[in-house]
């Protein structure tokens, strides 16, 4: 199983270059409007579409690794482009002991790299998580927490 995930974005030019550096390779097929990363690790069939103006809405993206050698070479390899955000270890949200990376794309759309240490209990409301999603705006460690 691979997931297919396509994102509305503002200029795919600039947004296949910053996919580049996130997922270390070009895309299989790319036009002035559109671009597919066909990738196998992560596993995603990954495509851009240009959406005049409009972005779609969404709280944030995902990609779930398995072990601390993996989120290591994650945090590398962003920390190498210049696009790591933000660096959470050990942190308590959404039920959940994790590690987490974060980075924002040209659209302002929020991804994160994480590795989840261990299960907690789930009690009470998302927002006494912690959880925490940067803002896509520009501004350094800017947070928008869980409502």
């Amino acid at each position: 199983m691979r997931p297919h995930l396509s994102l509305d974005v503002r200029n795919v030019p600039a947004s296949v270059a910053f996919y580049e550096k996130v997922f270390g390779r070009a895309p299989q097929k790319q036009t002035a409007d559109y671009a597919k990363f066909d990738l196998s690790d992560p596993a995603l069939n990954f495509s851009l579409v240009s959406s005049a103006g409009n972005v779609s809405a969404v709280n944030h993206l995902g990609i779930e690794v398995q072990t601390v050698e993996e989120i290591a070479g994650w945090r590398g390899r962003l920390q190498e482009q210049g696009i790591l955000d933000r660096v959470e270890d050990d942190v308590a949200c959404c039920y959940a002991r994790q590690d987490k990376l974060w980075f924002t794309d040209p659209d302002g759309n929020a991804w994160e790299i994480f590795l989840v240490r261990e299960q907690l209990e789930v009690s009470g409301p998302l927002a006494r998580t912690g959880c925490c999603v940067p803002k896509g705006d520009g501004s350094p460690g800017a947070l928008t927490c869980a409502a």
